[in-house]
């Protein structure tokens, strides 16, 4: 298993290095800038742009500056936002522990809602709770997830009940630890609703679809003619098998939480990665946008890692080969 984890591990050097590239590249495509727009104001000298050029080497091709900015990334120097006016990193850890938790608890909620109600749906197989939980599914992902983040502000706006956008109270800092836990958890309900409810559909169909594959295998057959109890050939010998493949698009699953959370951070003004992204991209700011990219491809490689050592853990097979 250390094996198999060192050599996943050494995959992701050349993507993140790859994305890096591609980024840098396709921003120095792109016309005009930060530095050229203050170029433009009266009140800055052109010795102060030319300065500012020369200390972030924006003067030099951007294969140049790639190579500055991978130096200081090693270095632990992810840039200078200049448009926020502070380091990248400070602005980017904070805004990626936003994202990764609103992530984390959309996946959360979608797997413990999906898997059980995926479970009953196959087990129940043309069941008035086989058809329900088939119309969840059609619902979650007929609707898009704008739509939903539009209704979510609408409802929090008609009610009262949520908070709209921000992650926290403007009073945040004064508050003690568990009225900070409380806010928090209060401003998150909805921008997570909203993120899992299309991932509750997709893991729900093929949660059952997996099941029935499983409980019309030979094994279970053989299971049930020993006489064992309907439970236990279920939840110990078809379960773990029909688990195996959702194993394995936990990775997807999560990237598809990582782009919606994008699209949900930008509508519900959650302060995030995608958002933070957006306002560089749209103020031009390039070591912010490189930085952004580079962590949200961070956490998509570490979720396809963590699906595939799940599934190294799961199945012996995979590891061994």
């Amino acid at each position: 298993m250390w094996t198999f984890t060192f050599k996943r591990l050494l995959h992701l050097i050349p993507i993140l290095l790859g994305v890096s590239l591609l980024t840098f590249l396709l921003m120095s495509l792109t016309p005009g800038g930060y530095l050229e727009s203050l170029a433009q104001n009266p009140q800055i000298s052109q010795e102060t742009i030319a300065r500012i050029k020369a200390t972030y080497h924006a003067d030099k091709p951007w294969y140049v500056q790639y190579v500055f900015w991978l130096m200081g990334v090693f270095k632990g120097d992810f840039g200078y936002s200049v448009s926020y006016k502070v380091p990248a990193a400070g602005l980017i850890f904070s805004r990626l522990w936003n994202t990764f938790l609103l992530s984390f608890l959309a996946t959360l909620v979608a797997w413990l809602v999906a898997v059980p109600l995926g479970i009953w749906a196959a087990v129940k197989k043309n069941s008035i709770v086989d058809r329900l939980c088939a119309l969840i599914a059609f619902i979650g992902l007929s609707v898009p997830e704008v739509l939903l983040a539009l209704l979510a502000l609408m409802f929090a706006y008609a009610t009262g009940w949520f908070p709209v956008g921000g992650a926290s109270d403007p009073a945040y800092d004064t508050f003690g630890f568990w009225e900070k836990v409380a806010d928090k958890a209060h401003h998150l309900v909805l921008p997570t609703l909203v993120l899992a409810a299309v991932e509750v559909a997709g893991i729900m169909r093929q949660m059952r679809s997996n099941l029935l594959d499983s409980l019309r295998a030979e094994y279970v057959t053989t299971a049930r003619a020993k006489g064992l109890a309907e439970g236990w050939v279920i939840y110990k010998h078809a379960l773990r098998n029909a688990i195996n493949p959702l194993l394995t698009i936990f990775g997807y699953s999560l990237a598809g939480l990582l782009s919606g959370a994008f699209i949900v951070e930008n509508i519900m003004a959650w302060p995030g990665l995608g958002r933070l992204t957006m306002e560089a991209l749209f103020a031009k700011d390039y070591y912010l946008v490189v930085d952004s990219v580079v962590m949200a491809a961070g956490l998509l490689v570490a979720g396809n890692f963590l699906a595939d050592l799940l599934l190294a853990w799961s199945d012996p097979r995979i590891r061994l080969k």
